[in-house]
């Protein structure tokens, strides 16, 4: 891994999180994703389940958990199996845990190869009443391809046909998104490589250059800290593509009075930052894109503010685009109160030049796991990332910054490090 070994203690407190809520004499079972093929015999990079991940910390295919903490057999009430190097493993891939490293990585003593694993789990799981069993259940999710897990369950359900059956990732989805202080690190690890990246594209960035060199410029800086990559395709947009939310060509020449925006985040250690900014591409805002970035800006801050522990997710987007943006786009004239008075309360005004949610829950995935329809808590990890898109005058603005929920309110992780974002800091660095 590219990434400094993670403390194993992260997933020893996660398991015995997760422990807590299974039911007496219940096994659970989680298993990696695939190596999706590319094309012929290539396959894309592997990234690993992030249940699986967040459990154990163990970073590489074929691997599968169990956690059956009142099992008979000492050995088996947390136990891994893996894949085994040999000769040819080592000359074509490289390496592959040893069991000490893996018992290092995960905090887990017994470690197992597993070849032959349905032999030996057979009369493990025969002895449990429930099976748990994880699928991938974040409601962003369109199913459109096979994956593991439900190949996975779907073989279980087969062998264990009268076991009882219990979901594992509805209470994960509560578990995760509450961040300890270990998680908490790695996620400042990761901004902190963010705002590398964007103070080297604050110098790299000038008339004449492609969007995909900035992209570039970006994965330089994340490699070169220890990062795996982006924790998504990064969006480089200049002039009337930002208009495009998800924008992903990145193959524009930037002009002279365009503004640039760049929505990209950071892959350390599988745990994801997510940061927005636009900037002036000759490094000097004109006097509308300054309105229209400070208007973003304030909705921003305001909108931070009420990220508390008891706030309604769904309640807060409403709040954010009726209360704050509509005044914003009245102020900059893009709205009238008569647009306002005769809106469709199904589409209100608004959405006209800001159709888009506030924040999402960002942790080991950038868009990730947490219960939308119950009310804040702390320890809960969000994104802000109000916009305005003004397709006629080709301005594309959205600011987006990391904040975790306190007991007492919000902490901006990208304020903390001092990532640049008012139009004079940008302005003062880029020249």
């Amino acid at each position: 891994m590219k990434y400094e070994q993670i403390n194993s203690q992260l997933f020893i407190e996660n398991r015995e999180r997760f422990k807590k809520i299974l039911k007496p004499n219940s096994i659970a079972i989680f298993t990696s994703n695939y190596e999706y093929v590319l094309n012929g015999d290539a396959s894309h990079t592997f990234k690993q389940n992030s249940n699986l991940f967040w459990l154990c910390g163990i970073d590489q295919e074929d691997s599968i958990l169990i956690i059956y903490p009142d099992c008979a057999i000492p050995e088996f009430r947390e136990a891994l199996f893996l894949k085994q190097t040999n000769d040819k493993i080592a000359v074509w891939e490289g390496y592959k845990y040893t069991k000490e490293h893996a018992t290092e990585v995960s905090g887990i003593t017994q470690i197992n190869w597993n070849e032959g694993f349905w032999d030996t789990i057979r009369p493990i799981i025969n002895m449990a009443k429930s099976i748990y069993l994880p699928l991938n259940e974040n409601d962003r999710f369109a199913y459109k391809s096979p994956y593991n897990e439900l190949d996975f369950v779907n073989e279980v359900k087969a062998r264990f046909p009268l076991h009882h059956f219990e979901r594992s990732s509805t209470h994960l989805q509560r578990l995760r998104s509450v961040k300890s202080n270990l998680e908490l690190d790695l996620t400042r690890k990761a901004i902190a490589i963010s705002k590398k990246g964007f103070e080297r594209l604050l110098k790299f960035t000038k008339p004449g250059v492609w969007e995909h060199q900035i992209e570039a410029e970006l994965i330089h800086e994340y490699l070169s800290n220890r990062a795996t990559g982006h924790s998504f395709h990064p969006i480089v947009a200049s002039g009337a593509s930002a208009c495009v939310l998800h924008y992903v060509e990145n193959n524009r020449q930037c002009k002279d009075g365009d503004l640039l925006l760049v929505d990209c985040g950071v892959d350390y250690a599988n745990y994801a930052s997510d940061m927005t900014r636009v900037i002036p591409v000759n490094g000097k805002f004109t006097q509308r894109q300054k309105d229209v970035y400070n208007a973003v800006l304030r909705v921003m801050r305001a909108a931070s503010k009420l990220l508390v522990p008891g706030t309604m997710l769904m309640d807060y987007h409403k709040i954010v685009g009726k209360e704050l943006m509509e005044k914003e786009l009245v102020d900059l004239g893009l709205l009238t109160m008569d647009d306002v008075k005769n809106e469709d309360p199904n589409w209100p005004a608004y959405k006209k030049y800001f159709m888009h949610g506030t924040s999402h829950f960002l942790g080991i995935d950038v868009h990730d796991v947490g219960m939308r329809y119950e009310p804040m808590q702390a320890g809960n990890l969000f994104t802000c990332e109000p916009g305005i898109y003004i397709k006629e005058e080709g301005i594309g603005i959205r600011i987006e910054n990391n904040l975790l929920i306190t007991e007492t309110g919000q902490l901006d992780l990208m304020d903390e490090i001092g990532m640049l974002i008012e139009v004079d800091e940008i302005e003062a660095f880029m020249n």
